[in-house]
Formats: C-alpha cells, structure tokens, sequence
C-alpha cells in the first residue's frame, strides 16, 4: 500500500505536537485505524461519503444494506455451486441441489442475523 507522507518519515495525516513529533501513541494509532477504516470517523468529519453526497448515516445504512445482500448472495451461491458439483459427480440430481440450496439459504439468513444483532457482553465473574 502507499501512504502520502509529508517529507518525513511519518504519513501526512499524523497529528504532531510542537516539538514536530507526534503527540502521543493514542493519537497516531486513531489516525492509522481511520485509515485502514478500522474506526468511526470522528464527529463531523464526513469526508468518506462526501464525494457521493452521502450523509454519514446514509452511507453507514448503504454499507449495513450492500453486506447484507453479499452475505446472503454469496451464501446461496456456494451453497448451489456444492450442491450442483455433488449432484454431478454422484449422479443424484436433483436431490443435492435443492437440499443444499435450502442449506445455503439458512446460512444466509444465520449470517444476516449474526450481523445484525447486538453484541454480547462478556460475563464478568
């Protein structure tokens, strides 16, 4: 990957301080996760769906839209894929097929939920 960098040995969008170092492990591990879109960006910084005049909650609903429909798409696809090689090869058509596309299905639909629910909180003893 290329990173931009400002002439020092430090990418450009590296918060210094005011000896010209960067202000602290914090700040720089933030700023590293932003871009690798590991982290939220900060509060009024909507540079990411700016280009596409998308609001950061419309582009944030858009993303949640586009992962579910990939989760249960590509589900279903190897799900059928597997099914239609094992009907071939055993010569069971079309048994394998529809077994695996409802298999395929309900993988899609663990996946979304999986997705969507909240997260569990770790037990604390």
């Amino acid at each position: 990957m290329s990173e931009e960098r400002d002439g020092t040995d430090r990418p450009r969008d590296v918060p210094t301080g005011t000896a010209g170092r960067a202000t602290s492990f914090e700040d720089r591990l933030s700023a590293a996760r932003r871009r690798q879109g590991l982290e939220a960006p900060r509060h009024g910084d909507d540079s990411a769906n700016a280009g596409i005049g998308l609001s950061a909650s419309q582009g944030s609903a858009l993303g949640m839209g586009m992962r579910v429909g990939i989760e249960l798409v590509s589900a279903l696809a190897v799900a059928v894929a597997i099914g239609w090689f094992l009907d071939e090869w055993l010569g069971t058509r079309p048994f394998l097929l529809m077994l695996f596309f409802v298999l395929g299905g309900a993988a899609g639909v663990a996946n979304v939920w999986r997705l969507v629910s909240p997260p569990k909180r770790p037990e604390r003893n």
